[in-house]
């Protein structure tokens, strides 16, 4: 959908956002844009780090207790779970009586 719009399309938005804001607000408007998309870059990077922390940790703890830290590839997938046959009676089932 946005692959279709043109340049003719986009100067017709941008005269029709300038005739709404006026040439005063447009500087506004872009910083506050500007300040949005800086505020989202900064979250994720915190989101990252403290993922990128938690994930250190457990190899830590997992390194103290002497297990295997098993390190996830990038991109793999979990392995399948296996699946096991249904349980079998242990005791005997007797015949029905018919009567």
């Amino acid at each position: 959908m946005l692959g279709s719009i043109g340049f003719t399309e986009l100067i017709l938005i941008l005269v029709i956002v300038l005739i709404i804001f006026g040439a005063g607000k447009l500087p506004q408007l872009g910083e506050g844009l500007g300040k949005a998309i800086k505020g989202f870059k900064k979250s994720v990077h915190e989101a990252d780090a403290i993922e990128a922390e938690a994930q250190a940790q457990a190899q830590l703890s997992a390194a103290a207790q002497g297990q295997p830290t098993p390190i996830p590839a990038q991109g793999a997938t979990a392995s399948p779970v296996e699946t096991l046959a249904p349980a079998q009676p242990t005791a005997a089932v007797p015949p029905s009586s018919q009567a």
